[in-house]
């Protein structure tokens, strides 16, 4: 096995930095309306978050290839690149998490390779075909994900309108765990996958590896930090979404984990990459419409919406930034 190098080491641990933020603040999107509406106890829902983050990010390998080595030329960049990626998404994603703003890791993530990319090695390292898949993933954690929890809550209205409002929130109090369940598998199999395949690239850059696969050691151990972070932090973001964005019954939170969760499953099967955090919010946002226009508090809604514009300039520039300044050292 070739040696590991004190650069590949400091980019790794930096990757791994990136995961535990990930987990921080994305990877409560997965469990935010499960714990809100009190079907499950925060510690029960990280456990169950963290198992099923593990699995999801083992049910395949197309995501973590688009980030590996779709989104910018694998051989014409280094690990300053990669480094320069990672330092930025940990710094704007914390500073939002401090405000309980839930931004994207994805977005954060694409841009920062981007910035970082175009400061090593020019515009010649963007490749077009991993950002088609990143603009359609846009399209479909905004629409789908809205149009999937706006149904699936009508034909739920529909279906149960003779019934019992109390004997509803008791059915779906337990069908919330499994939507919670499916939502979680499928922050694991596209989320978690995306910074499984920035450490596979930064060991392929570093030389300890010749060609781009992914080993089930680096799974566990991404899914397992991730999963660290998840249930140290990550609570301010679970209050804004779960509880300040639409107020929740457990039948509005099983709606919006499904939603969520299928158009998450659909992109992951044809390797696009797209954000967890964009699409259970919007899914969240189409469930409170059906209740009522006014039901959204669209002021938070618009603050949410902010980070998420305000992320692709600022992570793309302050990756920039730091691997210029990586370089000159």
């Amino acid at each position: 096995m070739p040696e590991i190098s004190l650069p590949l080491i400091i980019v790794l641990l930096l990757v791994l930095g990136a995961e535990f933020v990930n987990g921080w603040t994305d990877a409560p999107n997965a469990i935010a309306t499960v714990v809100s509406t009190k079907v499950l106890s925060p510690r029960k829902a990280v456990i169950m978050a963290v198992l099923l983050n593990i699995l999801g990010a083992m049910s395949g390998q197309a995501i973590a290839a688009t980030i590996g080595k779709g989104i910018v030329r694998p051989e014409i960049i280094n690990l300053t690149t990669v480094a320069a990626a990672m330092i930025a998404l940990i710094a704007w994603s914390s500073i939002a998490a401090y405000f309980g703003l839930p931004t994207s890791e994805s977005h954060a993530l694409v841009a920062g390779l981007a910035g970082a990319g175009l400061a090593t090695a020019g515009p010649s390292v963007l490749l077009w075909d991993g950002w088609r898949k990143v603009l359609i993933g846009l399209g479909f954690s905004t629409f789908l994900g809205f149009g999937f929890g706006y149904l699936i809550i009508l034909a739920i209205s529909w279906i149960f309108r003779n019934t019992a409002p109390s004997r509803v929130k008791k059915l779906f109090g337990k069908c919330q765990i499994l939507s919670a369940a499916f939502m979680a598998f499928g922050h694991g199999s596209n989320d978690g996958q995306k910074f499984i395949g920035a450490f596979v690239l930064a060991l392929v850059l570093g030389g300890t590896m010749t060609e781009f696969h992914v080993p089930i050691w680096v799974i566990v151990l991404c899914a397992t930090v991730m999963g660290i972070g998840t249930s140290i932090g990550g609570w301010r973001i679970i209050k804004t979404m779960g509880v300040k964005l639409v107020k929740l019954e457990t039948y509005h939170g099983f709606a919006a984990e499904t939603g969520a969760a299928t158009a998450m499953q659909i992109a992951a099967v044809f390797g696009i990459p797209l954000s967890t955090t964009h699409t259970i919010n919007t899914s969240i946002m189409g469930v409170g419409s059906v209740r009522r226009f006014s039901a959204v508090r669209w002021g938070v809604a618009g603050e949410i919406i902010v980070a998420w514009i305000l992320t692709f300039p600022v992570c793309g520039g302050l990756s920039w930034l730091v691997a210029k300044g990586l370089m000159l050292l």
